[in-house]
């Protein structure tokens, strides 16, 4: 299974627009475009296709649990 495949199953199965794709990844200052997603939701045959490579899948599942979770609370440093 492609990193594209991934990015689509998870797309449908919660429900996302690209605009709530694009606001998870902003989540980790991780910009991208509609259209650079647009490109990867595309059949691979398609000429527009574009691969989805494993630091966008990443930072997407690390927006991802931002985005459900809430921020990471900080600890106090010992000093």
């Amino acid at each position: 299974m492609s990193n594209n495949d991934i990015m689509k199953k998870l797309r449908v199965a919660l429900k996302f627009t690209d605009d709530d794709i694009v606001e998870v990844l902003a989540l980790v200052d991780f910009r991208v475009t509609k259209t650079e997603l647009g490109a990867i939701f595309r059949k691979e045959d398609h000429p527009n296709f574009k691969p989805c490579g494993d630091q966008l899948l990443r930072n997407f599942l690390n927006g991802l649990i931002i985005y459900k979770r809430g921020p990471r609370p900080r600890t106090p440093s010992k000093s």
